[in-house]
């Protein structure tokens, strides 16, 4: 599909929902209950170094990835569910401008609008239709209290600026990135390797894991989306307790 001049992709949102703490001095261990759909419903978090490749990983207490958004049948107002691992990684790592904001990985489902045009990932032939399968992303967030429920928005591009941006940049006027890495879902749990040059110096890095719904403006205005609701927060606060291993 073709996008509007402006359109917003998964954020993260500022909220005290679940009581955890680190295990290891590494990965984030969240108490269950604490989200009322256990597809939600966090319970572990890590992410891993290993040669090449860092490993994005999210447990919960039900069936991971088993709720997608409800379609609406157009952009204006289209839900997006989100699994999200923000970091302390600066945003000039994947090929933005240094300094941008918080660098999160993403994982998504949006069944109104499809957000990676480089890839096919129903195997259908068409790549422009893939929105409800749960795919990745990195984005930059930035606070946003005034218009966002959530605190947070993916920042914005404003017209007439060319920033600094990944090859695999889906051209939205938004600091996001489509890389096409494949997320795995295996019963309760959420995996993500990525991979990533000189992996094992990057062991120390913070981060946190959260889920939350998000919603399209419905006048596909910027910011074009929000975080509309936070389902879960490992660390409890957002303070970016675990540390890559």
């Amino acid at each position: 599909m073709r996008y509007p001049a402006r359109l917003t992709i998964p954020t993260l949102a500022l909220a005290s929902l679940c009581v955890a703490q680190p295990t290891a001095a590494h990965e984030i261990a969240a108490e269950a209950g604490t989200a009322e759909d256990a597809a939600f419903d966090i319970v572990q978090a890590r992410v891993t170094a290993e040669a090449l490749w860092l490993t994005f990983q999210m447990r919960v207490s039900g069936d991971m990835g088993a709720s997608i958004p409800t379609p609406v049948g157009e952009l204006a107002g289209a839900p997006v569910y989100a699994y999200v691992w923000p970091t302390d990684l600066n945003s000039s790592v994947v090929g933005f401008e240094p300094d941008q904001g918080i660098l999160a990985l993403a994982v998504t489902s949006h069944p109104d609008f499809d957000d990676t045009p480089l890839f096919d990932e129903d195997g259908d032939g068409n790549p422009d239709n893939d929105g409800h399968v749960w795919h990745t992303h990195w984005v930059v967030l930035t606070p946003d209290e005034e218009n966002c429920p959530g605190g947070l928005k993916v920042r914005d591009i404003p017209d007439g600026e060319t920033p600094q941006v990944p090859l695999t940049w889906p051209g939205m006027p938004l600091l996001i990135d489509s890389p096409g890495y494949s997320p795995l879902v295996i019963e309760d749990t959420l995996s993500v390797r990525v991979p990533f040059r000189d992996a094992p110096d990057l062991k120390g890095v913070a981060f946190d894991a959260v889920t939350a719904g998000l919603r399209v403006n419905r006048n596909l205005d910027a910011p074009l989306l929000c975080v509309e609701n936070v389902f879960d927060v490992a660390s409890g606060d957002l303070s970016l307790p675990g540390r890559v291993e």
